[in-house]
């Protein structure tokens, strides 16, 4: 018994002995188990810790989408308040794409039904069967529409499916131009829970038409606008359609009439269809008002006198420079733009040649209006006073060419104020020569005739020049003649300005001054301009004023020129411009040179105490017919200042009558 227990004892000790041995085998396995435990230990919590936020990100990414809405654009206004530009409702009625997903589903599965039923080989796919269950589910509900309203509309299926794949989130709309009558109707028989929604946007409107449609501009639509310190910029984006401003102040204000856009940011479900409410939303905000200085009544004058001539009238505040007509034809019903203007309009705009703002887009020959600045170069230069004569038989030679007066009825001595009265050019062009093409240009310069006004539109012409010795060598290779400072004299040749800035000029003159810096915009107590004086002595400066009293009595201007109670300084003028026209021979159209005349009539009024200046172009639409200004320019520049009386009465700032009305001539000149 003994010997077996010591047996017993020295296997157990051995056994013992041989389990506490080290085995590098057994320590080695260990190891690796515990690295690995402890990599995944570290991934999961590297997973966990530090990628969460980075899957949280893809999934919001993936699950979130932005939808934009435009703010409604500012509204525009004349001088007195009266709306020119606003908007107006749109209505359209939409259809929530999202409320159907459980009817597209039951529609794609009695259609897959269908097929297998019927035995049909030619089975849709998967995807095509999707479609034609959207397109019978969505033509379901805009018969529904039909039938309240009494329309025949059907469904566009490829618009349809173009919305599905860009513009999910966004309602569809069926149909987007109701008449306020079915809107009603909608309202009264939809029921408020029902998939279809009226919906009201707003859309550019203009009260006056067409008045004022080169000033005012039009717009566009536009998917590019963007909400300003909205988040949300790495989510998929939706954007309702905007507007942004194409010419005129839609354009050059584009950003003060350009609303705040608003936003939404919405889940959406695997499909892609949204889930209410919002996660974010901001409402947009309506663009700035803006009020310009036009008097929309004397506008309309303006252009009604117009009527279907070609041309530009601008009037304008003497001392201020805020513009109160700014008139070119032919225009366009600004309306045709909204939303969207057609084919067949764009076409008819093009033909008529309406696109140009002729009253400072349009480069003319100031013709005799620039009688004023020779004038004014001579009495500078010392080369003409208020006494000087000159005796005339109609015509005057320089080298080969031979110039005529405008009637040839002035003949004789005259003195300048009559030269003036009745636009003598033999005259202007005997002291032109005296005074100089460089004094003149200069004169012209000093005028600002050389550059833009500044006005604050969009496409201001910088065509406009004064020709001088040095530009006429640079841009022809030629010398200056003797022959191009007499065409200069009288406003031909080498120059051609706008009738903005020749409305400036007057307006300047009215003030004894140099330069007017004209303004659309009105700011009811903005001061007087003052640049430098003129710089002539007071005599001759009346002498020049004197004169052009006498035009719209006596002169150039007396059939059309007078208005009772308002005394007036003007200048008429008759220049020529090159053009090619169209002929029609045998079938053909084929283009030749040709000439038209153009009719000015420039002024201010009234002239003891200036208000208001003005500036009048009509072009002649038929090659070599005469147009003289004091026959066309004048009645339309008439019926703006009897317009502008009358206003000025009934506001009680009527300007003193005159003393005495002279008797008028009844013949015109040409």
């Amino acid at each position: 018994m003994s010997s077996n227990r010591q047996n017993l004892a020295s296997r157990s000790g051995n056994l013992v002995e041989t389990h506490t041995t080290f085995q590098p085998r057994v320590f080695v396995f260990h190891f690796i188990f515990g690295a690995m435990l402890l990599t995944l230990a570290g991934g999961l919590a590297y997973q966990q810790l530090i990628k969460a936020s980075s899957y949280h990100e893809v999934e919001r990414v993936q699950n979130q989408r932005r939808i934009i809405v435009p703010g409604p654009r500012g509204n525009i206004y004349d001088r007195d308040g009266r709306l020119l530009v606003g908007n107006k409702p749109r209505f359209a009625v939409v259809l929530y794409l999202d409320e159907l997903r459980s009817q597209f589903r039951r529609e794609y599965i009695q259609i897959r039904k269908n097929y297998r039923a019927a035995g049909d080989r030619d089975v849709p796919t998967a995807s095509q069967m999707e479609q034609i269950a959207r397109a019978t589910v969505v033509q379901h509900y805009l018969d529904r529409v039909n039938a309240i309203i009494g329309r025949h509309e059907r469904l566009d299926a490829t618009l349809l499916m173009r919305h599905f794949r860009r513009e999910l989130l966004l309602p569809y709309i069926l149909i987007n131009d109701l008449t306020p009558v079915e809107y009603a109707k909608l309202i009264e028989q939809l029921p408020v829970n029902s998939p279809l929604q009226l919906y009201t946007s707003s859309e550019r409107y203009y009260p006056y038409g067409s008045a004022a449609a080169h000033t005012l501009g039009y717009v566009s639509n536009n998917t590019e606008i963007d909400a300003e310190d909205f988040p949300g910029d790495d989510l998929t984006t939706f954007k309702v359609k905007g507007a942004t401003g194409r010419d005129g102040l839609e354009l050059q204000f584009d950003s003060v009439l350009q609303g705040e856009a608003g936003g939404a940011i919405y889940r959406v479900d695997p499909s892609g269809f949204r889930i209410n409410p919002p996660l974010e939303q901001r409402l947009p905000v309506q663009g700035k008002n803006i009020v310009t200085s036009l008097d929309i009544d004397l506008q309309q004058t303006a252009e009604k006198a117009l009527g279907d001539l070609t041309g530009a009238a601008v009037m304008m505040d003497v001392n201020t420079g805020e513009v109160l007509v700014l008139a070119s034809k032919p225009d366009y019903d600004l309306n045709k733009f909204s939303p969207k203007i057609s084919h067949e309009d764009v076409a008819q705009i093009e033909k008529d040649k309406a696109w140009v703002n002729r009253a400072i887009s349009g480069v003319y020959a100031p013709g005799s209006t620039f009688k004023i600045i020779t004038s004014i170069a001579g009495f500078r230069a010392g080369t003409l006073t208020p006494d000087s004569t000159y005796t005339t038989n109609g015509t005057y030679t320089v080298g080969n060419h031979v110039f005529h007066d405008a009637s040839g009825e002035i003949t004789g001595v005259i003195d300048y104020r009559t030269a003036i009265e009745h636009s003598v050019n033999t005259f202007f062009i005997n002291y032109g020569l005296k005074t100089g093409v460089d004094a003149i240009v200069a004169e012209a310069r000093r005028f600002h005739l050389d550059r833009k006004t500044g006005i604050e539109l969009p496409h201001e012409t910088s065509a406009m020049y004064v020709g001088s010795p040095r530009w006429k060598k640079e841009r022809m290779g030629e010398p200056w003649f003797q022959g191009d400072t007499a065409n200069l004299a009288f406003g031909q040749g080498m120059i051609a300005v706008t009738p903005l800035q020749m409305a400036c000029v007057v307006a300047s003159l009215a003030r004894d001054e140099t330069t007017t810096k004209p303004t659309i915009l009105h700011e009811p107590n903005r001061p007087t301009q003052h640049t430098p004086a003129i710089g002539i002595p007071e005599d001759d400066y009346n002498a020049l004023i004197e004169g052009m009293e006498r035009v719209p009595l006596t002169g150039t201007a007396r059939r059309w020129g007078r208005v009772d109670g308002l005394t007036i300084a003007a200048k008429t003028g008759t220049a020529q411009q090159n053009v090619v026209f169209p002929v029609t021979e045998n079938g053909k159209t084929v283009y030749r040179n040709g000439t038209i005349e153009l009719g000015w009539y420039v002024g201010f009024a009234p002239v003891d105490h200036p208000k208001v200046a003005w500036a009048v172009l009509v072009e002649g639409d038929v090659p070599d017919e005469s147009f003289a200004g004091g026959f066309y320019a004048t009645p339309i520049a008439t019926a703006m200042l009897k317009r502008w009386l009358e206003k000025q009465r009934v506001a009680g700032k009527a300007p003193p009558a005159p003393d005495a009305d002279k008797p008028a001539d009844e013949a015109e000149a040409p």
